[in-house]
């Protein structure tokens, strides 16, 4: 697992006047539409497009998000669809996770739910005990553990429009050793919550509408207010964004965040000034349908990690329990807007209409 150290990182030298040392919590009423900045002439389509082509040459290395750690217990085993591969996870005896293969390579039973018996999954058909030494051509897929997220690591098969069957695809992504996990806090000095939704869309959907952080406050204003993307900071593949996190109409937290795609399935917002510096939100797209089907869907994973360096961040760490689910429903509450985003992207798309 490629797991950058963790730093305090320093905000940008052009900005004037440091967000953290202002009061974090601020009086900034939420303004209504008709006083709103219009922002459609900063989000131009080919500038969006040139993060998003940008992004797709990040290589993922064959790594996908298929879960949080603590679904997976030690006793059953999970199976999960990625693009288009039934794919069965379970936990060795000394916790590590393992794949392979969904079906039993015996007569294709389906392994999810099976038991777990010294380090093997355990078909509950006929008793095929299955590990890493595999079975024929039924071979484990790497798998790994983050700490908060599961991933495993596959060639996706390609949907044949003409035949409707799946086969290998024919330009596969190079494997890599281990995902890319970009720079988190220590999860156990943060609070960490993750959600996950399913969309009729692809995974450079689920990425674009991040790419996109101009609409936060028009399509956000619940959540979002007082959004400037710094034009001078900025990169076509690194978004500086000034932005106010609401707590009601009238409160809200300033801070600046960026965003970055790791790989091409990811794209990861960090604070790196003002409250909770260092906290991020993990946004990964993993396709549940084969490339080339007609009718892909894929599910939105969303890790966020948040972390202060106040010494009050010690008493709220004991309550993580009671914060998570408060954590959960703002979350929730955004993809409910950001996957109609990325679905009505992907429709566009199909129907050869996107703009630009």
């Amino acid at each position: 697992m490629t797991i950058r150290p963790f730093e305090r990182l320093q905000p940008h030298a052009t900005l004037r006047r440091s967000i953290g040392s202002r009061v974090p919590i601020r009086l900034r009423p939420q303004p209504g539409y008709d006083n709103l900045r219009p922002t459609w002439r900063d989000a131009r389509p080919a500038r969006i497009a040139e993060s998003l082509r940008l992004s797709q040459q990040q290589s993922a290395g064959g790594w996908y998000v298929v879960g949080e750690s603590r679904e997976l217990s030690s006793s059953t085993s999970l199976v999960r669809q990625i693009a288009g591969r039934e794919v069965v996870l379970w936990r060795a005896d000394d916790g590590t996770l393992r794949a392979g293969p969904g079906s039993c390579p015996h007569l294709g039973a389906l392994l999810d739910g099976s038991p777990v018996v010294k380090g093997d999954v355990v078909c509950r058909w006929h008793g095929l005990a299955l590990g890493d030494r595999g079975h024929g051509d039924w071979q484990p897929f790497a798998a790994r553990d983050d700490g908060a997220l599961l991933w495993a690591r596959i060639q996706p098969l390609t949907h044949d429009p003409a035949t409707h069957d799946l086969g290998p695809t024919e330009d596969p992504e190079p494997l890599s050793p281990a995902p890319i996990v970009g720079a988190r806090p220590p999860l156990d000095q943060s609070v960490s919550a993750v959600i996950t939704r399913r969309g009729r869309c692809e995974p450079v959907d689920i990425v674009a509408n991040r790419l996109d952080p101009w609409h936060g406050a028009w399509f956000h204003p619940y959540s979002f207010s007082h959004l400037r993307v710094d034009d001078d900071a900025s990169t076509p593949d690194r978004l500086l964004v000034d932005v106010t996190f609401r707590l009601n109409r009238r409160l809200g937290v300033p801070v600046r965040a960026e965003f970055v795609c790791p790989d091409r399935r990811t794209i990861v917002m960090r604070i790196v000034d003002g409250e909770g510096v260092g906290s991020v939100v993990e946004t990964h797209a993993t396709p549940l349908t084969a490339p080339g089907d007609p009718q892909p869907e894929t599910v939105m994973t969303e890790l966020t990690v948040a972390y202060s360096d106040r010494p009050g961040f010690v008493a709220a760490r004991r309550l993580a329990g009671a914060l998570r689910p408060a954590m959960r429903h703002v979350a929730r509450r955004l993809w409910v807007d950001d996957l109609t985003y990325a679905e009505r992207r992907y429709e566009l798309r199909r129907r050869g209409e996107f703009p630009g």
